[in-house]
């Protein structure tokens, strides 16, 4: 397809399901191979953290956390990026950042004699990470809702979704099997190369002309949707708990397979996706988040109490099923109060809530491990998903009042 800047036709030109989906589809590709640079490292960080560099949980949890850090600190700048000028622009600049992240690592890996220096490295890659995963999201979802049309907005979500988590599931054995046999460093070059061929893909595709059009100052556009956004924080909570602390919990407890708890979460986020990524479009995102949210609290809970391995394994596909939709069933609801014209900021706040929910998970959680055991970090993750039902019930009941501009996501 050319790379020109295409009109805006698909905005206004009515889709089925089935021909939104076929346009998605190039777009998860690009989100997946991009992704997989955020998903391989996660099953080896941690292992090469305490091992390696011989740094405790608490560190663990802050060099897990300092990829959200980063990409909160950035999503009002990818936003401003998207909006402005373009979202192809956005992606390319994105995938070039999750590319250089890999350098970091390999640098780290270099000098891990040197832990200290080493830690810096690793931190400097993950911060690098945080910004080139904030423009990737934040302009690929903008991108896609441009290219189907706001009434496929839950669509777009889903798949942009799938194609991330299918990354984290998939990444994780990958970076697991190449770091056992190759070593470090090779994981550091493969998180490098990959986000390249997503490079590629973004290359083909048209862009969105931007939306005309005055825009919202971004903190405006944040007071529209925090509410939508804190349960979704909340709901990240379990999430970055998994991912952050599941190998070393299976560690502690002298089980093996910790990688396939992670590829349960990823298929059961999937799976879900495929099979119910509609409802948030048909039934309206609150129906949804009532039932998605509390499948999440049960898997956090098997999780706490899990006896073997297999009961992690089907608490990780239980936590993975429950997420998958809670993100685009919050999403729908909150992105119909925004402008068009700020639509990329729209994207970038709203994403910004799950760099929230990672960004106090990590050292919250490391600080948990450390004074108790490794379960209890799911048991407060629990704790924080039932909370999420209650902000989410409460955004509900104030959306009569945050409504702007819908006659745009008619």
């Amino acid at each position: 397809m050319s790379s020109t800047t295409s009109t805006a036709t698909s905005n206004i030109t009515p889709l089925s399901g089935s021909q939104a989906t076929q346009r998605l589809l190039p777009f998860a590709l690009l989100v997946f191979l991009g992704y997989l640079s955020v998903g391989m490292p996660l099953a080896v960080l941690p292992g090469y953290i305490h091992e390696t560099l011989d740094f405790g949980p608490t560190v663990v949890g802050w060099v897990i956390a300092t990829q959200s850090i980063g990409t909160l600190l950035t999503r009002q700048f990818a936003g401003l990026i998207t909006d402005t000028r373009g979202v192809k622009n956005a992606v390319i600049v994105g995938t070039v950042g999750c590319a250089l992240a890999g350098l970091g690592y390999g640098i780290s890996g270099i000098i891990n004699a040197m832990h200290i220096w080493s830690l810096v490295a690793l931190l400097a890659g993950r911060a690098m990470l945080g910004l080139g995963e904030s423009l990737l999201i934040t302009g690929a979802l903008s991108w896609c809702i441009g290219t189907v049309g706001p009434r496929h907005t839950g669509r777009a979500m889903v798949w942009v979704g799938i194609a991330m988590f299918g990354a984290i599931g998939a990444g994780a054995p990958i970076g697991a099997a190449i770091m056992n046999k190759y070593g470090f460093m090779a994981v550091a070059a493969t998180a490098s190369v990959l986000p390249l061929f997503a490079l590629t893909v973004g290359l083909r595709k048209a862009s969105i002309a931007p939306n005309g059009g005055r825009r919202l100052a971004f903190h405006k556009v944040v007071g529209l949707i925090w509410r939508h956004g804190m349960a979704l924080a909340l709901s990240t909570v379990g999430f970055g708990t998994l991912f952050a602390f599941l190998g070393l919990d299976y560690a502690a407890q002298g089980w093996s397979g910790a990688p396939y708890g992670l590829t349960a979460f990823g298929i059961a986020y999937v799976a879900a996706r495929l099979f119910f990524g509609g409802l948030p479009d048909q039934l309206g995102g609150q129906k949804v988040a009532m039932v998605t949210i509390p499948i999440q609290g049960l898997g956090l809970i098997a999780l706490w109490l899990a006896p073997n391995p297999v009961a992690a394994l089907a608490g990780s596909a239980l936590l993975g099923a429950g997420y998958s939709l809670t993100f685009p069933a919050l999403g729908v609801d909150a992105v119909r109060y925004v402008p068009p014209q700020n639509r990329g900021a729209a994207m970038g706040a709203y994403v910004a809530f799950v760099d929230i929910g990672l960004g106090i998970t990590g050292p919250i959680a490391g600080t948990v491990a450390s004074h108790f055991n490794y379960p209890a970090t799911f048991f407060v993750a629990a704790i924080a998903t039932i909370v999420a039902i209650f902000a989410a019930v409460q955004a509900h009941r104030k959306d009569g009042t945050r409504v702007i501009g819908t006659d745009s996501f008619s």
